[in-house]
């Protein structure tokens, strides 16, 4: 997904968002933060689980205005963000290495988003619809199909959602930008453009019925 360079296109919800560093590059627009959220698979969760400071990457996905992850009842970083832990959840997607003149100069284009808060749980009669969203971000349709989580399952796994109300987004998606007395070097410049590639479906041993549309569809 290409997201254009602009200015920046509202106020930061908050201090501690507002983006600092290269603050041209900033969005705090709810549809620069969504888009950018949606083309994500994997989100990363920095939060103080009592002794450290650690950062864990987990699957992501997003319904409205609240971003989900989910785990093991077990799990250290379910627990401690359940509790209420303060977090902040990074997205990063690399669409390409800038190449410049000088070594200094050099960059890459991406598009982020940074989002700070505290997650809360999802109450246990609502986990089954937030993981019906899962599914469909993974694939539409693909809930119709799978098996639905049985209520054991259900009670084992932890879902959690962070409100996108104190999110940034921060997007560069131009050539390098060498300084004046770099420009006559005989140098390559430009971009090495870089993507997310769809490979095709591989299918698993023992199954002989329909191929269902969305499989089929996968690297259109």
């Amino acid at each position: 997904m290409s997201i254009s360079a602009s200015p920046i296109t509202a106020m930061p919800p908050s201090d501690r968002s507002r983006v600092r560093r290269a603050a041209e590059r900033a969005h705090y627009d709810q549809a620069t933060v969504h888009a950018i959220v949606d083309a994500a698979w994997v989100c990363h969760v920095a939060f103080n689980d009592g002794d450290h400071v650690v950062c864990i990457p987990t699957a992501s996905w997003r319904v409205g205005d609240t971003l989900y992850v989910h785990g093991s009842n077990g799990s250290r970083m379910m627990k401690r963000l359940a509790e209420g832990a303060p977090a902040c959840v990074t997205i990063t997607h690399v669409d390409g290495l800038v190449m410049a003149r000088s070594a200094f100069s050099h960059s890459m284009n991406y598009r982020s988003v940074v989002v700070h808060g505290r997650f809360s749980a999802v109450p246990e009669d609502a986990k089954a619809a937030v993981l019906d969203a899962l599914m469909d971000h993974m694939a539409p349709g693909r809930r119709e199909h799978a098996r639905a989580p049985d209520e054991s399952e259900l009670k084992a796994t932890t879902v959690l959602g962070i409100p996108l109300l104190e999110a940034a987004a921060k997007i560069r998606n131009w050539g390098p930008r060498d300084k004046d007395e770099d420009l006559a070097l005989p140098v390559w410049a430009g971009v090495l453009p870089l993507r997310e590639q769809r490979l095709p479906p591989v299918d698993e041993p023992g199954f002989d019925g329909p191929v269902p549309a969305y499989v089929s569809r996968w690297t259109d």
